[in-house]
């Protein structure tokens, strides 16, 4: 049913929408476009969109469709994973007009959902939601649809997790913006590194003060402690050194035929254009 459905949105659909938004047309209030990505068992994973110039009047919508269609289709020679599974739109609030862009989706899609963003920052937050189309009505009566509510949430992968953590790191501690650079792998591997030793020691902390007495002992903290310990390798000290210098050396090696062929590729743009000269 599609009111059992969750929606997980990655952050790169977010700023593609935050971006559209910025790059709007002066006499345009909403902006709206085709979200990507994969559905099944309930789950509506959103990786991908693309906005969808159009403009709203009083009593009808008019949307580029072609223009949609040939962004969809050049989409999948990149991606054939990513299908339509919804559209998107900004605004923190389901409009008279979203029933009939809503009606052009569902005969793109089986169950199509509506996420809006608001970009307008209303409560001082970017409010995100999802819905989906529900039909009402009594038989043999007039018909209608009504937008749900269902569960939204943002999932990460590992690289988007980099990206969001050095986009942290823009925003001054006074609440200006200001400019970072990307750190080297090896600058990455040694914040991680300081960083898990500081949770570890927490971790540390509280099993003594468990121990002790001095905190209430919590069973899910205590299935996660467990569910931890059972995932690490069974390794010595000495063998799980060894195979962590050996992962560094690794990483040293790729970085460093990454810098040559970085090199070597400079180097040719070069002598290529001394030759067309």
């Amino acid at each position: 049913m599609a009111l059992n459905l969750v929606v997980k949105v990655h952050p790169v659909v977010l700023f593609q929408i935050v971006d559209a938004y910025e790059r709007r047309n002066a006499d345009s209030h909403r902006v709206i476009g085709t979200l990507l990505g994969t559905s099944d068992k309930g789950v509506v994973e959103v990786t991908n969109c693309f906005c969808v110039p159009h403009k709203e009047h009083a009593d009808q919508v008019e949307a580029e469709l072609n223009y949609a269609m040939d962004v969809y289709e050049l989409n999948r020679r990149v991606n054939s994973s990513e299908n339509i599974v919804g559209w998107w739109a900004t605004g923190n609030e389901v409009t008279n007009h979203s029933s009939v862009i809503h009606e052009y989706y569902s005969r793109e899609c089986r169950e199509p959902v509506h996420v809006t963003l608001d970009t307008s920052l209303a409560g001082a937050r970017m409010g995100l939601r999802a819905y989906v189309c529900v039909p009402l009505g009594v038989p043999r009566g007039k018909q209608g649809v009504m937008f749900t509510p269902i569960d939204v949430t943002l999932i990460c992968y590992e690289p988007e997790i980099v990206g969001l953590q050095l986009c942290q790191k823009t925003m001054a501690p006074n609440g200006r913006s200001r400019q970072v650079q990307p750190m080297l792998d090896l600058a990455q591997v040694a914040e991680a590194a300081a960083k898990l030793s500081g949770l570890l020691d927490q971790v540390l902390q509280y099993v003594e003060d468990v121990l002790a007495d001095r905190v209430a002992p919590h069973n899910a903290a205590g299935r996660q402690l467990l569910e931890l310990a059972h995932s690490l390798p069974s390794l010595a000290a000495d063998a799980l050194s060894a195979a962590f210098a050996s992962s560094v050396k690794d990483l040293l090696m790729v970085v460093t035929l990454a810098q040559l062929i970085k090199t070597q590729l400079q180097l040719n743009e070069k002598l290529t254009l001394l030759t067309s000269q």
